[in-house]
């Protein structure tokens, strides 16, 4: 069953039975109930998973703010790509929003399929690459709004008397004025 899904995700297109065969010996069907946590803020990344159905919310924690969501996954799309690099710790926190069925496939184990088949570390590579991409992207436009909004609903800062009057910093003054 596992194959199947494997064969089936939009993330795995196009690579050979071959491929998928020896990604599906690292991967195993998985579920989670909405609500559930699915790793927490600096846990051990050592797995992802093929996000099948369900969404799966990633949030982090906010100093006076508490937790706030950072991005909402669903089907197609690819959870968790901190186990690629050191210190291999998640940088968010992640939240089954409702029933999610997933792929889970082993970090280590598939680091070292990577190691040991060049040309299929080098597809999955570009694969994760395009996701960090997309999801940084996604993430400077959603902070794009939230400081346009920020800005909508600030009230004026006064301005500094030394700035407005004649002779002040603001309108240069005696330093300013060649004298």
């Amino acid at each position: 069953m596992t194959y199947e899904l494997l064969h089936t995700h939009p993330f795995l297109t196009g690579l050979s039975e071959h491929q998928l065969d020896r990604l599906s010996m690292w991967g195993h069907t998985t579920m989670f109930h909405g609500g559930n946590r699915v790793f927490p803020e600096g846990g051990r990344a050592d797995r992802f998973w093929l996000i099948h159905d369900g969404h799966v919310q990633l949030t982090t924690e906010i100093p006076g703010r508490g937790e706030v969501v950072v991005d909402t996954l669903g089907p197609g799309s690819v959870l968790g790509w901190s186990w690629l690099f050191p210190p291999y710790r998640w940088h968010f926190s992640a939240t089954a929003v409702d029933m999610v069925h997933a792929v889970s496939l082993d970090g280590p184990g598939v680091r070292e399929l990577c190691e040991n088949d060049p040309a299929l570390g080098f597809e999955l590579m570009r694969r994760f690459m395009n996701v960090l991409a997309d999801r940084l992207q996604r993430t400077r436009a959603r902070l794009l709004v939230a400081t346009a909004e920020a800005a909508a609903t600030a009230e004026p800062r006064p301005t500094s008397p030394m700035a407005e009057s004649p002779g002040g910093f603001g309108a240069l003054g005696p330093l300013g004025s060649g004298d």
